[in-house]
């Protein structure tokens, strides 16, 4: 978060528009280097019995899928002349001349601003010969953060994301308080009963 709050403040400090991109199917786009067998699909009959499924590509699910659809997505921006941050890998700079174009990357999600609106365009037309991309225009909504660009600057704002929270652990119906417990309240390991599904706490 702390890059891409940096970002953001170069941004609106330098009146740069915040362009999103979003990858379609990301995790499909790596390619496998690695040799992996899966058992049979049900529902599927080999020639042979005891046979097993032999791996071309990359599906959902597997532990190489992140690193391996990053790795091509990093080696498309090094062809096009973008350095990647030895601060932040999920940060890459383009610097040529008087043009510059900062992207930062989190999973499918690509978040491009600079200081030249037609070489933001040439990049976008470019990625999308690599990678089936979907334009979102000027960002919106990333990280859960919404993002409103105006004369003045950028306002954030997490509000859909609290909602989705408090939807999600149907809470949204909950009265407010403010102090969310009863103050000065002794616990103990013992009290209470257990939680029947204490994954949304």
């Amino acid at each position: 978060m702390d890059i891409v709050r940096c970002l953001l403040s170069i941004a609106a400090a330098k009146g740069w528009g915040l362009h999103q991109i979003d990858v379609h199917n990301a995790f499909l786009h790596g390619n496998l280097h690695e040799t992996i067998y899966i058992e049979r699909p049900p529902g599927f009959h080999p020639p042979k019995p005891n046979m097993v499924c032999r791996l071309r590509k990359l599906l959902y699910g597997l532990r190489q899928e992140p690193h391996q659809s990053f790795f091509k997505l990093a080696y498309a921006l090094r062809q096009y002349d973008f350095q990647q941050s030895p601060l932040d890998h999920s940060l890459f700079i383009y610097h040529q001349d008087s043009i510059f174009l900062a992207l930062l990357i989190y999973v499918d999600d690509l978040v491009l601003t600079g200081n030249n609106a037609k070489q933001c365009q040439a990049f976008k037309a470019y990625l999308q010969t690599c990678f089936k991309l979907k334009d979102l225009g000027l960002s919106k909504y990333f990280l859960g953060i919404e993002v409103a660009g105006s004369v003045k600057g950028l306002f954030l704002c997490q509000r859909k994301y609290a909602l989705d929270i408090l939807i999600e652990t149907s809470m949204l119906g909950a009265r407010q308080a403010l102090f969310p417990m009863e103050q000065n309240h002794k616990f103990s390991n013992n009290s209470g009963d257990p939680l029947h599904d204490a994954s949304q706490y």
